[in-house]
């Protein structure tokens, strides 16, 4: 039996800890903070909390549109978010999740340790704590501490009036207005989210689109920019944020052309909001693990390298999750494959993570679901394709629902038909985009999903509607 030691607990790191148990091996897990990282603590899980009590404050607004009125006219119905109770809910519902990793790690007879770990060598991590420094030797030791906050020095965060991403999920009030740093996936999250509970929102973003990331489809970008102006939330482009002052209880932001943008012009601007949030980027958790002493090397950002089957430059340790950087996916579904990956390679396989296929949601107002190439990706590789689209208002479930926006889009190469790509706006998109996940995956073509029956009435039904339009195009 090996013994393994994995330092931090997220998803990537719990899951190989769960893995490596399961075959046999002594699991150590280190964890400073608390069990389930960034995702279950401050990401991907409380957001899609709050967003559930957004979503059911956007609902109760438009109760009317579904034929539900007041018992009696004398009563008038009015709703408002209340974040202490907004806020507790998310508690309770990350607390349980934390107990249930908990319970988990002690049926697998997995050993947590608490505390900030730090290598004296390549097979032995220091953990200290208010109660001392504890040595810990193994075989193998996987790194999976991920990612922070970016902090940027123009917009020095005050946890009041200047506030970061975490600091949005914790708020006791609801704010008059806010200006939302950065139009990326938190950005954009956060931007509807707080929209809904009654916030004034400006989104400020320093590129020519909102989700400037490559795996989104412009497509996307572009009706997810539509529905943001329904919301009325404006959305400034091109732009970015020069300095802020805080004083009187308000920020004052100066605004500017984009040094990104090629061609951004205008002249300089000032915003003002009770809140400013910015969601600008991440930084690798690396600070304390000495890993010079291991033997680990980082890029010049401070990113640790590893190869396709996760090891590091130094023998014995390998590295998942976010702390590999924006060269991979920086996503929790990924962490936890690359833990599996890692957890295989330290039991003698000599396994390579295929990374060709991964989907993603983003829970937006509506959600979108991306998996494969985007059109433009596709082009710039020299795929001859065709792309095809199918709106979700001609869905009788959508209608049904009052879901109207959104759209599925196909990328098919244009000779075999064989899915390259498929991008989904819409409600339940990130739920959606799974089938189209393993078409991809498997290499299924437009004409293999368009022949599979799809259930009636139903949202899944866009993704054969748009197979069929792409076959009758040919």
């Amino acid at each position: 039996m090996s013994s393994i030691t994995i330092i931090g607990a997220g998803p990537g790191g719990y899951i190989a800890a769960f893995e490596a148990a399961r075959r046999g091996a002594s699991v150590t897990l280190v964890e400073k903070s608390e069990m389930g990282g960034t995702c279950l603590n401050q990401g991907c899980v409380p957001t899609k909390t709050i967003k559930a009590s957004a979503e059911a404050m956007e609902t109760a607004g438009r109760l009317s549109e579904f034929g539900i009125t007041p018992a009696s006219t004398d009563e008038a119905v009015s709703f408002k978010a209340d974040m202490a109770a907004v806020v507790a809910r998310k508690e309770r519902v990350r607390k349980v999740l934390c107990t249930g990793l908990e319970k988990t790690c002690a049926s697998l007879k997995i050993r947590i340790v608490r505390g900030a770990a730090e290598f004296a060598d390549n097979c032995t991590v220091l953990v200290r704590s208010e109660e001392g420094t504890e040595e810990i030797k193994s075989d193998k030791i996987i790194i999976a501490t991920g990612s922070g906050i970016l902090d940027l020095p123009s917009l020095p965060v005050d946890h009041k009036h200047i506030i970061n991403s975490d600091d949005a999920l914790n708020l006791d009030h609801v704010p008059e207005s806010m200006i939302v740093v950065g139009g990326g996936v938190i950005g954009c999250e956060l931007a509807f989210i707080y929209r809904a509970f009654g916030t004034s929102v400006t989104i400020v973003e320093g590129l020519d689109r909102l989700l400037p990331i490559p795996s989104v489809d412009a497509d996307m970008s572009r009706l997810l920019q539509r529905e943001a102006k329904k919301h009325r939330i404006r959305v400034e482009l091109a732009k970015t944020v020069k300095s802020a002052t805080s004083a009187g209880g308000r920020v004052s932001c100066v605004l500017g052309p984009s040094p990104f943008v090629e061609g951004a012009t205008g002249e300089d601007s000032t915003m003002e909001a009770e809140v400013v949030l910015v969601a600008v980027g991440r930084t690798p958790n690396t600070k304390g693990l000495n890993l010079e002493a291991a033997g680990v090397e980082t890029d010049a950002r401070g990113w640790i390298k590893a190869d396709g089957k996760m090891r590091t430059s130094a023998e014995n340790i390998y590295a998942i999750g976010d702390v590999l950087g924006p060269s991979r996916i920086m996503l929790a579904h990924v962490a936890s494959a690359e833990g599996l990956c890692a957890v295989d390679n330290c039991f003698g396989e000599e396994r390579e993570l295929d990374y060709s296929v991964v989907p993603a949601g983003i829970f937006s107002s509506p959600e979108i679901g991306t998996v494969g190439l985007t059109e433009d990706e596709a082009t710039a590789k020299g795929f001859d394709v065709r792309s095809q689209v199918f709106q979700f208002r001609e869905l009788g479930k959508a209608q049904a629902m009052g879901e109207l926006p959104g759209m599925f889009k196909i990328i098919c190469e244009k000779e075999s038909g064989r899915i390259i790509g498929a991008h989904i706006a819409g409600a339940h998109a990130t739920d959606l985009i799974s089938e189209a996940a393993l078409a991809v995956n498997k290499g299924l073509t437009a004409e293999d999903l368009a022949h599979t029956i799809h259930a009636h009435p139903t949202l899944a039904e866009g993704l054969y509607e748009v197979c069929e339009g792409w076959l009758r195009g040919r």
